[in-house]
């Protein structure tokens, strides 16, 4: 894969909302998980996000595999035999892989091409994934469909998650109801389209091929939460205990005796540190994100001669979250993928190294000796939180 150039500053969470809504916190305010949103933005934004030339790329160039690429015609999902092949490296079996020839016969004769998973393997999605995973604390994730000329369009239908929409090649005409009104949206390079769980959408019929992403926001809901919540009260011994013999004849006795375990529950439930719990979900999200790397093998390559005046910057897409262990003695630091169990008189160079897009060792002055704070943004270094600026 073709990697981007080595960023300069990290990207602030609202950036990838702001990209895709115009305004992230009036969005968040007024349409968020209620109403379809339209944003138009300069399509020379959204395009460098996955253009035509990328698509091409990826399903010629490179080594992709199923079930990264499906492959549908006429209403059918291809089997993935029809437009993979065999191969091998270094005498070992390599299966699944994407054959190129096969691929553009299909599209050429009105196959819809279906890339999935980009965040994974596609740099600028997985950077575009994980600014709005930190805006919107709900995990998210990236296709792309291409659609040749003349391709059918597809029926009116609802998603079970919400969606963000992005064209960038082409264009398509959308059917979309929002608070009972049918609207008809053009979508062309640069529009960009957020449709909440339920909305009715339906795409027409087209005469030129079209290029959109689709983002799907998989929800962190409540029943998800409690449900962790529960079964951790329900780790107990005592809700172990056998079910009476005789309970199928005897529903009368069961139903008693499950109105005291309820109320045992409930009672269990009552004493629940709910600071506590809403920590280590926070944490949880925080720490199995998908990890941001690359320029990791030159970070790792030049490490060792940082010096106090060399010039760092925060990865792209780092996340960089400092809180207090239960302890007392460390500091946690959770880093998207990860979390990190520091001494917490590090706590202060951590809190100012947060705020920072770049700065050098010699900044930590303040709290740190030339040999710990040397040895603190090495570890950071190769951690992935901070780049050698290049």
């Amino acid at each position: 894969m073709v990697a981007p150039a080595t960023p300069t500053a990290p990207t602030p969470e609202l950036e990838a909302l702001d990209l895709l809504s115009g305004d992230a916190r009036a969005f968040l305010r007024t349409a968020w998980a209620s109403h379809a949103h339209i944003h138009k933005a300069d399509p020379g934004d959204v395009v460098g996000l996955l253009s035509l030339h990328d698509v091409d790329h990826l399903l010629t160039s490179t080594a992709l595999r199923t079930p990264a690429l499906r492959i549908a015609q006429d209403g059918s999902v291809l089997p993935s035999a029809s437009y993979t092949r065999s191969a091998t490296i270094a005498g070992a079996p390599l299966t699944g892989l994407v054959d190129a020839r096969k691929v553009v016969e299909l599209f050429s004769g009105g196959a819809t091409l279906v890339l999935q998973g980009l965040h994974r393997y596609w740099p600028p999605l997985t950077e575009l994934i994980r600014g709005l995973e930190a805006a919107l604390g709900h995990p998210c994730q990236a296709n792309a469909y291409l659609t040749p000329p003349g391709s059918q369009g597809f029926a009116l239908h609802t998603d079970s998650h919400d969606v963000f929409v992005f064209q960038t090649h082409g264009s398509k005409q959308w059917e979309i109801h929002d608070d009972g009104e049918q609207r008809d949206v053009l979508m062309e390079p640069g529009t960009s389209m957020y449709l909440p769980t339920g909305t009715p959408h339906a795409a027409r019929t087209q005469e030129a091929a079209s290029l959109h992403v689709t983002i799907g926001i998989n929800q962190a809901t409540w029943r998800q939460l409690l449900l962790r919540t529960v079964t951790g009260v329900l780790a107990d011994p005592a809700f172990d205990e056998r079910l009476p013999v005789g309970y199928p004849e005897d529903p009368t006795g069961l139903a008693g005796t499950l109105t005291e375990r309820l109320r045992l529950l409930a009672d269990q439930l009552a004493t629940v540190d709910t600071f506590a719990r809403a920590d280590d979900e926070g944490r949880r999200f925080l720490t199995t994100r998908t990890p941001v790397l690359h320029g990791a093998l030159a970070d790792r390559l030049s490490v060792t001669a940082l010096d106090d005046d060399t010039d760092l910057v925060r990865r792209t897409g780092s996340v960089c979250v400092v809180r207090s262990a239960a302890d007392g003695d460390h500091v946690l630091l959770l880093l998207g993928d990860r979390e990190l169990r520091l001494p917490v008189r590090l706590t202060p160079a951590l809190e100012f190294l947060r705020e920072q897009p770049r700065l050098r060792p010699s900044d930590l002055a303040d709290w740190l000796d030339p040999t710990s704070r040397l040895v603190l943004v090495r570890r950071l270094v190769r951690e992935g939180l901070l780049q050698v600026s290049a």
